[in-house]
């Protein structure tokens, strides 16, 4: 089921992990060429398999997107003979992988004492709001709760403003530290043939990306909510231009970009609190209200490309729309069309990274239904008759 050329070809994963953040890690490793099985249940199926109107749809968007290239089986994990057979798939993997709330895979006998028992060399990664160990451990968390937490979170939104709520981004963020920290582990093996337990705390991720302020917070400084602004470049933000919903981002690095913005602009400044690069930054909301106004009747899109031309880094902050119309990804098959019997052609999010000696990466099947691919995971790689997964699941064993 691996793709041969691809990076990760011949790696199997069996998967537990459920909701969006672990999910994002093994899909990632699937579209790098991994085979991915997830395991659920009729009685626990991924929550994203549903409707989920938090996120404003009413279809199973994200399952989608997080899920699409694997496999799926079914196993009632409340039944021992359903454990046995998780373990038997564990041992024919590579790695596992999950993302339940610490102490849930121990009760399952499915922790890494249980699985090494199993396969000596197992490597198993478990992503969490707050991580295997520590004071904090117990506590469940979504999205929300690890920028929080993290304090990414208050380190985003205007600077006279509340904290911004982080979602995707932290769930999606977290996957792609575990998929790279998965990675790691796979490579140490190949080396060791050590078996490993990856632990990663999503609250954690948040904070690795706050250093700067961390370190300025433990000098005794007080670090400032940035908003949009830049402790170094400006005029630096987003700025509304004529059209309704055509925002410019805009950054000016130095002192001949400023005078490039100026001379495309068709403007002239003689205030000196903006003649130098220093003088802009310290006076940046002075100077904010002085772009907005000259940006306010232009058409957003034609500036950017005169400003990209000029030298000056600005781009619309584009729409779903702009992206999905957006002929460079469409040629990089950063976005690709996918299609099924009963789904009419779509667009979906292909591999963001390319390899020199492979195409061979990216979304290669859709979103499984549930237990499609029992026919091979049971039947091929474990070996189990027809008759006895019908009896497996007629003691609902297989569920």
């Amino acid at each position: 089921m691996s793709r041969a050329n691809a990076p990760l070809a011949g790696v199997r994963i069996a998967d537990f992990t459920i909701h969006a953040a672990g999910p994002y890690c093994t899909h990632l490793l699937s579209q790098l060429g991994a085979e991915c099985i997830k395991i659920e249940s009729r009685t626990r199926p991924d929550a994203f398999r549903k409707p989920h109107a938090v996120y404003g749809r009413m279809s199973a968007a994200t399952f989608d997107q997080v899920s699409a290239n694997k496999l799926s089986v079914r196993l009632n994990l409340k039944q021992p003979e359903a454990v046995e057979l998780a373990k038997r798939l564990v041992v024919v993997s590579d790695l596992a992988a999950e993302s339940f709330r610490p102490g849930v895979m121990k009760r399952l006998g499915l922790d890494f004492d249980a699985l090494r028992q199993a396969k000596k060399d197992v490597i198993l990664l478990s992503l969490s709001s707050c991580g295997q160990s520590g004071p904090d451990s117990h506590f469940a968390g979504y999205a929300p709760l690890f920028g929080a937490w993290g304090g990414l979170g208050s380190m985003t939104g205007y600077s006279d403003g509340p904290p911004v709520e982080m979602r995707h981004v932290m769930d999606h963020s977290a996957g792609l530290h575990a998929a790279a920290a998965t990675m790691a582990a796979l490579h140490q093996r190949r080396r060791t043939g050590m078996a490993q337990h990856v632990d990663l705390a999503a609250r954690e991720v948040a904070s690795a990306m706050i250093g700067d302020a961390l370190v300025q917070a433990s000098v005794g400084a007080t670090p400032e909510r940035p908003g949009n602004g830049d402790l170094a470049m400006a005029p630096h933000g987003v700025y509304a231009t004529a059209k309704p919903d055509r925002w410019l981002t805009l950054a000016v690095r130095s002192d001949a970009e400023w005078h490039k913005l100026l001379e495309v602009l068709g403007h002239s400044c003689s205030d000196a609190r903006f003649v130098t690069r220093q003088g802009r930054v310290q006076h940046r909301e002075a100077l904010d209200a002085l772009v907005t106004q000259w940006l306010a009747p232009c058409d957003g899109d034609a500036l950017a490309q005169r400003l990209q031309q000029a030298g000056i880094c600005a781009h619309v902050s584009w729409t779903m729309q702009d992206i999905a119309a957006d002929p460079h990804l469409l040629s990089r098959k950063a976005l690709v069309e996918v299609s099924a019997p009963d789904i009419p052609p779509r667009l979906a999010v292909g591999a963001p990274a390319r390899f020199g000696r492979t195409t061979d990466v990216g979304i290669r099947r859709l979103t499984p239904e549930l237990g499609q691919d029992e026919d091979y995971v049971f039947g091929e790689l474990l070996g189990l008759s027809t008759a006895q997964r019908q009896d497996l699941e007629a003691r609902e064993i297989i569920l």
